[in-house]
């Protein structure tokens, strides 16, 4: 039983290692900035992964984090707590491997996510509250005698960030041949808190002088926890309507001492920046991607100011397509009470 089990997880592991050698890196778009000459801004396109967003990198360390610690075997049902995007992953990693894939995800989770999670043979248990889907997901893995993936904790450790081509090794050498090839700054949201700790410990562990700020929806905790680490939930009533990032509780992967600054972002300004950069490049972009955008343009003008020149590298983390009735509905928009327009307004002048 133990060796086929080992076969099994072998097999299990190729699969995953054969899509990934199938796969190109992602592209790293200039943004050319008119009105602030010596400063470019960079776009990690994370959308044109197969399953269409960062969070594509994410589920294949988890899946394989499993499988590497005996976690995962034949029959073994896969079962997480997400806000959509990374479900979306999953589920695709799930069934290369032939195995029955739950996400437990908000009501609130956008139509076209849930239908991605679908396509890709996962299940969709909803919860009416984000607080609500960490003891859902333990319960449901716990009855099936599955494994909680549990993205908030393992995303951090999951990932190698010392290189083996995360994204932070990807973003230095697709630099190398710029202008200024050493970033000034590299922002990032933070949702599980995964990718600015890669990116925070890969900085460092090369001895580069880039800094690292994790821009963070207004209502989210970790901008707070950040200033302060006494601080562990938002004030009450505090929301975040951005998909992905923003937290009512600081996860077990935010990695706070690798941040060197935290913007926090008012949602009406992620929209309006999501709009803006929309039509800057001539696609749309998810609304996290907005939230960074927003705090990308605030550092510019800041180095602007200063006399500083320098490159700034950002991550669009997910197609706009998946927003269409929500970020990109302007009833919808209206009906949550986002004023948006002058964010909008103000971004768009600042990238043209």
């Amino acid at each position: 039983m133990a060796d086929q089990r080992r076969a099994w997880s072998d097999e299990a592991v190729r699969r995953i290692e054969a899509d990934f050698n199938r796969s190109a890196d992602t592209h790293l778009i200039r943004v050319e900035l008119p009105k602030f000459p010596g400063i470019t801004l960079y776009l990690k396109d994370e959308s044109v992964h197969p399953t269409g967003s960062l969070k594509h990198r994410l589920a294949r360390s988890l899946i394989l984090y499993g499988l590497c610690n005996n976690r995962i075997g034949p029959g073994t049902l896969l079962v997480d707590a997400t806000s959509g995007s990374t479900a979306v992953s999953e589920a695709y990693f799930a069934k290369l491997i032939g195995l029955k894939f739950v996400a437990v995800i908000p009501r609130s989770t956008s139509p076209a996510k849930i239908e991605a999670i679908r396509f890709h043979g996962g299940d969709v248990h909803m919860v009416d509250s984000a607080s609500e889907m960490y003891p859902a997901a333990e319960r449901l893995a716990a009855e099936a005698g599955g494994l909680f993936l549990d993205q908030f904790t393992y995303a951090e450790r999951a990932t190698d960030w010392r290189g083996n081509n995360n994204i932070a090794q990807s973003i230095f050498q697709q630099m190398a041949r710029e202008d200024h090839p050493v970033p000034a700054w590299i922002v990032c949201g933070a949702g599980t808190g995964g990718t600015s700790a890669t990116l925070g410990r890969f900085i460092r562990y090369g001895r580069y002088p880039t800094r690292l700020c994790v821009a963070d929806p207004e209502g989210s905790v970790f901008h707070r926890h950040h200033a302060d680490r006494s601080v562990t939930a938002p004030p009450q009533g505090a929301c975040c309507l951005i998909e992905g990032i923003g937290r009512p509780r600081v996860e077990p992967s935010f990695v706070p001492e690798v941040i060197d600054r935290m913007i926090a972002v008012p949602d009406a300004a992620s929209i309006g920046a999501t709009r803006a950069i929309a039509t800057r490049i001539g696609r749309p972009v998810g609304g996290s991607t907005g939230t960074n955008i927003h705090a990308c343009l605030q550092l510019v003008e800041e180095m602007a100011a200063a006399g500083e020149v320098g490159s700034i590298v950002t991550i669009l983390c997910d197609s706009g397509l998946r927003y269409a009735q929500t970020y990109y509905d302007d009833q919808w928009l209206e009906a949550q009470g986002l004023h948006w327009r002058e964010f909008g307004q103000k971004a768009t002048h600042l990238l043209n």
